[in-house]
């Protein structure tokens, strides 16, 4: 029995590393992901682009008293790929741990570059700070989570106020933010997929979330894959979480030895979770109570 569930193991690893290569969650992962755990809304609207839509996945039962907590969650795909569809498993993995969750689209390169997308994630993240009550969500319990480029999107929202501002929404509105193997200091890239998205070689000069880090940011959650090479931590999430004990942000940061940039959102799906303990991780700082307001 224990060598069918190695087997088992190795398979669904292996099916997924080759599906998120491709940069597709929607088959291998989705496949294990159950229908019966959740209830699921489709394509709803955020904004006037086809784009600009969202999926909500509700926990079963009636909510707390007060709300259940929400997720905002954003994709990666270094800005030119994505679909919301992709990442059932991340949705199904949070609501069946009693986390009201949303997956967002955003405008990709190449019909917009930096920062329209930003512009996408802070309206999709105003959406649920305004719908809040109605979705069934507890509106001091908002989070915006993101991984990989998703992540750096989240970031802009939770640390640079510029972004909420624009839909008159502030960050001390969220309950904290949670970024998985981020990019929060990367310009000049080499990513070739990225360089045109960030105009290189005339990079933007204020658009890194380092930058903006400042006292009265929401607490965060900062996950990483210790051997994460595409994205690395020493250049991204570690500054990142200094910069923010500084300021005096509450900080968690945990690395993942047995995870890569791809299978520490890929840990999410149910195949896969015995990689790492992410999704434990992030429900227990989701979870934390709420500070009594000043």
């Amino acid at each position: 029995m224990q060598s069918l569930r190695f087997l088992f193991a190795a398979f669904a690893a292996t099916a997924a590393l080759t599906l998120l290569a491709g940069c597709s969650a929607s088959g291998a992962l989705n496949a294990f992901t159950p229908y019966d755990t959740h209830a699921l809304t489709v394509d709803q609207a955020y904004g006037p682009h086809a784009r600009q839509r969202f999926d909500v996945y509700r926990p079963l039962g009636s909510a707390p008293a007060a709300g259940w907590p929400m997720v905002v969650f954003f994709y990666g795909g270094s800005w030119n790929t994505g679909a919301r569809a992709d990442y059932r498993f991340v949705g199904e993995a949070l609501a069946s741990r009693g986390v009201l969750t949303l997956i967002a689209d955003y405008r990709l390169y190449p019909e917009v570059r930096y920062p329209d997308f930003l512009d996408d994630s802070a309206l999709a993240v105003a959406h649920a700070l305004e719908q809040a009550g109605p979705l069934g969500a507890d509106p001091r319990r908002i989070f915006v989570m993101g991984h990989s480029a998703g992540a750096y999107n989240a970031a802009m929202v939770a640390i640079d106020a510029r972004w909420l501002a624009r839909t008159k929404h502030a960050p001390r509105e969220l309950a904290g933010f949670i970024g998985l193997a981020g990019p929060y200091d990367f310009l000049p890239t080499g990513n070739r997929d990225a360089q045109p998205v960030f105009f290189h070689p005339n990079y933007p000069t204020d658009s890194q979330p380092v930058q903006h880090v400042q006292r009265g940011a929401p607490p965060v959650f900062l996950g990483y894959a210790a051997s994460d090479s595409l994205v690395r931590p020493e250049k991204n999430t570690l500054p990142l979480a200094a910069l923010l004990r500084r300021a005096e942000v509450p900080v968690r940061v945990v690395a993942y030895p047995r995870a890569n940039h791809l299978t520490v959102i890929g840990a999410f799906a149910r195949p896969l979770r015995w990689l790492v303990p992410v999704l434990d991780d992030v429900v227990a700082f989701v979870g934390k109570p709420v500070p009594a307001a000043p």
